[in-house]
């Protein structure tokens, strides 16, 4: 059963050191995912039976808190949103979620350049795909007038002239 438990942990480890700029430490014996020294994911000892981890989830904490294995994080980190699961093989916890929470800590901890990368802010993405939306416009209309320009000034002031001076 404890296997389980441990494929878990395994696969949000391997899937925290995928985010930018991550690196493991082990700080009091524990793993401790950090980027840029700052901590977003505790993970335990890898010799614990039960699986504990440690996130920062200031979007989601209140909904997190509401799952029987979730409690704040001891210390007064709880106060800062910071959320503790314990999960055995009966935690109704699904990767997809913990790793959610995972993505979130890191976005909440990471440098803003970081967090974009990972989860970008959906009102810059808009805003941004307005913008290029924009200059794309600009670029179509500079090219049409550019292109009725040169048409209009190759064809009507040379023909008009060689008229004129054949009568």
């Amino acid at each position: 059963m404890a296997g389980s438990v441990r494929t878990l942990r395994t696969k949000l480890r391997d899937f925290a050191l995928t985010l930018p700029e991550v690196h493991e430490d082990m700080p009091w014996g524990e793993r401790a995912l950090k980027v840029k020294n700052k901590v977003f994911l505790f993970i335990g000892r890898d010799m614990d039976t039960d699986f504990g981890l440690s996130v920062k989830l200031p979007k989601s904490s209140k909904t997190a808190l509401h799952m029987p294995f979730t409690s704040p994080t001891g210390y007064g980190l709880g106060k800062s949103g910071w959320v503790t699961a314990k999960l055995d093989d009966r935690a109704q916890a699904s990767f997809e979620m913990l790793r959610d929470w995972v993505k979130e800590s890191y976005c909440a901890v990471a440098p803003k350049g970081l967090a974009d990368q990972v989860q970008p802010d959906p009102k810059k993405a808009k805003a941004a795909k307005k913008a290029k939306a924009k200059t794309a416009e600009v670029e179509a209309t500079k090219r049409k007038s550019k292109a009725e320009g040169r048409a209009k000034s190759t064809s009507l002031p040379i023909g008009r002239s060689k008229r004129a001076a054949k009568r």
